[in-house]
């Protein structure tokens, strides 16, 4: 992203706590850009908890009636809106524990884009897979400071708002858990 791309992103989300009173005096156009901002990196994240995409849209919904509903919007609403929806796919992730519907979780090709040719397909899934691999072999606390800065870009002072460490812890987590990952990376190209 190109550095006026980014300034004009800051300077939008900057203003989210406006928009927002906006939506709620009734103007649509503030919930559209809101929408656009926001849900589909909520979709994505909550996607990567919950592993369903329709649960995922589900809850980016109840999030977002929350967010609504709440008296007062932070000025810091990114970390704000990432933690009430990494909070709400816990306790879905607890529900849907206690319930014995049997459903499985979905194949991680789920994820992968619609490319053409089959040799291209299996090439990248084969990757998807290795990457996934390793990724799931690293503690969670790791694998979730790496998801929240890499796939949804947030920055560390972020994540430690969103997660309520400190920032050096999350450094810390973004370092082990990158080192860990390049060095799985180069015993499986040895391989």
């Amino acid at each position: 992203m190109e550095s006026n791309e980014t300034d004009a992103q800051h300077a939008t989300e900057d203003m989210t706590p406006e928009l927002i009173a906006r939506l709620r005096d009734g103007n649509p156009a503030a919930g559209v850009l809101l929408d656009r901002l926001y849900r589909d990196a909520l979709v994505r994240f909550c996607w990567g908890y919950l592993n369903r995409i329709e649960e995922a849209e589900d809850a980016v919904q109840d999030v977002c009636y929350k967010v609504l509903a709440s008296k007062t919007v932070p000025d810091s609403f990114r970390p704000w809106v990432y933690r009430l929806a990494r909070n709400h796919c816990f306790n879905l992730l607890r529900s849907r524990a206690r319930r014995t519907d049997g459903d499985g979780l979905p194949a991680a090709s789920q994820v992968l884009e619609q490319l053409t040719g089959q040799l291209t397909k299996l090439v990248r899934h084969e990757r998807q897979s290795r990457l996934g691999e390793i990724v799931q072999g690293l503690p969670e606390s790791q694998r979730e400071v790496l998801r929240l800065r890499y796939v949804e870009g947030l920055g560390r002072a972020e994540i430690a708002e969103v997660l309520d460490l400190t920032e050096s812890v999350v450094k810390s987590r973004l370092f082990e858990g990158m080192k860990q990952l390049r060095e799985q990376a180069d015993l499986n190209e040895d391989t």
